[in-house]
């Protein structure tokens, strides 16, 4: 299931996302936050949502709160339909991690 060694394709949307959960098994849960124009009020709201994606073991120290790159490919789970390309770690202290809004 790896993109590097193994015989899955990457091909469609490449989407970046913060990492919110590392507790699955080579499987982690990426949050793109984005705004949606509300028309009557004239103004945005902020929305989000989770995406599982299939971390290599070639990634070693992803924590959340990292900014992680992925790549579209086949179905490999039931809800899992991306791949981890790469990751960059960020240095966030005494913030909240988890639900921070953050756009890419």
């Amino acid at each position: 299931k790896c993109p590097f060694t193994g015989n899955v394709a990457i091909r469609g949307r490449i989407l970046r996302g913060v990492v919110t959960s590392t507790k699955m098994n080579r499987t982690i849960i990426i949050r793109r936050d984005y705004l949606r124009y509300v028309t009557k009020y004239n103004r945005y709201e902020k929305r989000h949502h989770n995406i599982a994606a299939h971390m290599s073991p070639a990634f070693v120290g992803v924590k959340p709160g990292d900014v992680a790159t992925v790549g579209q490919c086949r179905p490999l789970s039931k809800t899992v339909r991306f791949n981890v390309l790469s990751f960059e770690p960020q240095n966030i202290q005494g913030l909240q991690k988890k639900k921070q809004f953050r756009i890419f």
